[in-house]
């Protein structure tokens, strides 16, 4: 299933713009669209490591139990859940 494009117009101070078409300039990005694109994926890719290290830390702050196989498979079928949904 194609996603399709929804268009958004956003408004830049000179600099800003000075700056985009920098990036552009230096060949690495054909279009401003394409730069702000891989901008967005860049914050959510950090946003979730963010999100992965806070549980990380919950987990190590929090009282030692043992795993047993309905807990790992409870969250194998979550974080399953959440690759199907990050992919629509």
């Amino acid at each position: 299933m194609a996603k399709s494009a929804q268009t958004m117009n956003v408004s830049l101070p000179a600099p800003l713009k000075a700056f985009v078409d920098e990036q552009l300039a230096a060949g690495r990005y054909s279009t401003a669209s394409e730069y702000i694109r891989e901008l967005i994926r860049e914050d959510e890719r950090r946003k979730a490591e963010e999100r992965v290290e806070s549980l990380l830390l919950e987990g190590l702050e929090s009282p030692k139990s043992a795993l047993t196989r309905g807990d790992f498979a409870r969250v194998r079928r979550d974080a399953l859940a959440r690759l199907k949904a990050r992919r629509r």
